[in-house]
């Protein structure tokens, strides 16, 4: 098993696969690789996908409530480099098509056995390494975008709506977050690569109304799994030096596109002790597994740029980490 990211003395069911919060990585130093072939399932596997979309078109004929497909990405493969003299991080991220059937087909079965006696889980994830699973295992791909106000310097959390489906719904999440899918994030020209800065963007703007003419500092910190439900995640910290919590909430109320997705908000001031203080404060159950790790990157990242770009700046972190365990018995 891989290692689970710890903060405030409990480990999440997140694997911190690149990043430390100190530096970005550079968006031309992420490379998104695409192969238009679609994944294929061992034939069990395939049955049990077969069922679920028989399932899906029955309810949907009776008019009952269903999931409805979507054309998505499944991941193949994540590659981490650095670039030869800097020593800067370069990550390599190989996709396949997909679909959310495939998705729910695994997400779903992660605890069924197989004919051969093993559970999914068992046989792919925990007999071997989680980040080498094979590409029907891996697909979905979310980015996760930790957004801080620059007006009066607040961390944003959102907690996912009951209605949400997936096993994620009703926890405190990233402000926004958004999968990879091939109708909204494939470039119509053919031949542009698939940007993970442009589905922050878009992220932004469906779930909280930020608009491509709003001044945004947008920063990729790292990569990781969700070991819990086996899903890939790019972390992203967003500042927002012109708004504040009152115009988004002003905003908000004039509608988001998204706006389903989320049942309530909360901004907390971005100093680490502060929000290291309401992570602490929410029972663990609460969280989705990765989210903890997205704010403690962003807050890494802040910290260092408060230090004049000093990596030991994150320390700064560390030490409010202390206090809030130390005040909590932790």
């Amino acid at each position: 098993m891989r290692d689970r990211f710890t903060m405030v003395g409990r480990a999440t069911g997140c694997h911190l696969v690149e990043g430390d919060g100190t530096r970005p990585i550079d968006e031309d130093n992420v490379r998104v690789r695409y192969t238009p072939e679609r994944v294929e399932f061992p034939e069990e596997i395939g049955g049990w996908r077969r069922s679920i979309e028989a399932e899906e078109e029955r309810k949907e004929a009776s008019g009952l409530p269903h999931r409805w497909n979507n054309a998505r990405f499944a991941v193949e493969r994540v590659v981490v480099t650095r670039t030869h003299l800097a020593e800067e991080p370069v990550v390599s991220l190989s996709l396949r098509d997909a679909d959310y059937f495939d998705f729910l087909t695994t997400s779903l079965n992660l605890e069924r056995r197989q004919d051969n006696g093993l559970t999914l889980r068992k046989q792919y994830l925990e007999d071997r390494d989680p980040v080498e699973a094979p590409a029907w295992m891996n697909c979905s791909f979310g980015v996760n975008v930790a957004l801080e106000t620059g007006k009066d310097t607040k961390m944003l959390f959102s907690r996912r709506s009951a209605q949400v489906a997936g096993p994620n719904n009703a926890r405190w999440n990233s402000s926004a977050n958004e999968g990879l899918a091939r109708e909204h994030d494939l470039p119509k020209d053919g031949f542009s690569p698939i940007s993970l800065h442009a589905v922050a963007r878009r992220a932004l703007h469906e779930e909280l109304a930020v608009h491509r003419t709003d001044e945004l500092k947008l920063e990729l910190l790292g990569f990781g799994l969700d070991l819990v439900n086996h899903q890939w995640a790019g972390f992203f910290r967003a500042v927002l030096p012109e708004l504040d919590e009152a115009a988004l909430r002003l905003r908000w109320s004039r509608g988001i596109a998204d706006k389903w997705e989320h049942d309530r908000f909360e901004f907390v001031d971005a100093d680490p002790e502060s929000v290291l203080g309401f992570i602490a404060d929410e029972p663990e159950g609460r969280w989705t597994p990765c989210a903890p790790t997205l704010f403690y990157l962003a807050l890494v990242r802040g910290a260092v740029q408060r230090a004049g770009g000093d990596p030991a700046g994150r320390f700064e972190v560390e030490r409010a980490e202390q206090r809030v365990m130390a005040a909590r018995g932790l």
